[in-house]
Order: structure tokens, then C-alpha cells, then sequence
């Protein structure tokens, strides 16, 4: 059988459509981000706010994407733990920030909820689609497609609860999508961490290799 996972010590040949596509990527989720940032605070929707603040984390992920494309895998999977902490850090704000908010009474514009979360929705689902068919590469190039797919059913749970604030008049849909987003990068962040972890241990087993006492310890770890 085919290992679809193993590693080379060797850098990986820069793809030219990959890069291009994480410029794409960083130039849609900048803008996306300073326009549901303001737009989450004048409406008052938490479920919005922390959208942006996805958008934002992803504009980083993929500017450290792009640093270390070409570089050996070690140093990618080295990334992809700092995008996967990055990610858990984001899930636990939203957890906290959201249970602030449930005690709150201001009740959030169901009106701009619905009409940018539709549009976090097509600029979402466009990267998710650029993204696709890397999503079974390495650490770092899956991290970036989970981030691009919870995003896109991020904005779909966000319209959901725009509809359900509209319908109700009271802000708990929107507080029940902040969750469900928070749920959302929790799993995500953890499955990368994991992934990458798997990576670098496999990288230290190998360079060890040649000393049989230290590849002992690596493996006892």
C-alpha cells in the first residue's frame, strides 16, 4: 500500500498555483475582515464580529503559508502548530466573549447579519473552492483548507442566525452561532495540531536514525 503520508527531509519545490492561490486567498480574507469588523459592531452581532476576527486569523495563516512554501517539511509542520494554536486561541475567545454577551439585552440588526454574512459566504466558499484539491497534502496545506472550510459553514450558521434574529427578535440565534463557531475552531485547531505533531515526530525519528540512543528516547516520547 501506498503510505499517503510520508515525509521527505527534502524541501518541497515551491507550487506556483499554490502560492497564487494563498495570495488570492490573503487579498479576499483582509478585506473581508475590515469590512465585517465594522460591520459587526455597528449591527452589535457577536456572531459577526467573531467572523471577522476569523478573517483576520486567516489572513496570518496564509501570510505564514506563504513564508514557509518551499521549505523542508519540519519547518512547515512547525507552522502548522503555531496555525493550529492560533486556531484553538480563536475557538476559546469566542466561547469566553459569547457567554459575556449572553448577559447583555441588546439585541443585533438581523438586516446586516444576513446581508454580510451572504457575502463572507461567496468570498468563503470561492477560497474553500481554490483550496480544494490541496486539502489532502501535508500539515500546513491542510490547515488552511480546514480553516477555509469551517469558514464557509461558519457563514452559512451566521445567515441561519441572522434569519432566526429577525424571526424571534432577540439576540440568541446569534449567540448560538458564536458557539457553534467556536466549537468549529476548536475541532480544527486540534486536528492540525495533531497532524503536525504526527509530522515532526516522524522528522525527529528519522534524523535520529543514525544514533540508536537517541532515537530510543524519541521513541520512549
Amino acid at each position: 500500500m501506498v503510505c499517503s503520508s510520508c515525509q521527505t527531509d527534502a524541501p518541497a519545490k515551491p507550487d506556483p498555483r499554490w502560492r497564487r492561490v494563498l495570495w488570492i486567498a490573503l487579498a479576499i480574507n483582509l478585506a473581508m475582515f475590515a469590512g465585517e469588523i465594522f460591520a459587526g459592531i455597528a449591527s452589535g452581532s457577536r456572531s459577526l464580529q467573531a467572523d471577522a476576527l476569523d478573517f483576520l486569523g486567516d489572513t496570518a495563516n496564509y501570510a505564514i503559508s506563504l513564508g514557509v512554501a518551499g521549505l523542508a517539511l519540519r519547518w512547515r509542520s512547525r507552522a502548522a502548530l503555531l496555525k493550529g494554536g492560533t486556531i484553538l486561541a480563536f475557538g476559546l475567545y469566542v466561547l469566553v466573549t459569547t457567554l459575556v454577551a449572553a448577559f447583555g439585552s441588546r439585541v443585533p440588526q438581523g438586516e446586516t447579519m444576513g446581508v454580510v454574512g451572504i457575502m463572507a459566504l461567496v468570498a468563503n466558499g470561492a477560497v474553500a473552492l481554490m483550496l480544494f484539491r490541496y486539502r489532502t497534502g501535508d500539515a500546513n496545506m491542510r490547515s488552511v483548507w480546514i480553516c477555509s472550510r469551517n469558514d464557509a459553514i461558519g457563514n452559512l450558521a451566521v445567515v441561519a442566525a441572522a434569519a432566526g434574529v429577525l424571526g424571534t427578535g432577540t439576540q440568541w440565534p446569534d449567540l448560538a452561532v458564536a458557539a457553534i463557531m467556536a466549537t468549529l475552531g476548536l475541532s480544527g485547531g486540534l486536528q492540525i495540531v495533531l497532524q503536525a505533531r504526527r509530522e515532526l515526530t516522524s522528522e525527529e525519528v528519522k534524523s535520529a536514525s543514525a544514533d540508536p540512543a537517541t532515537l530510543s528516547n524519541v521513541v520512549a516520547e
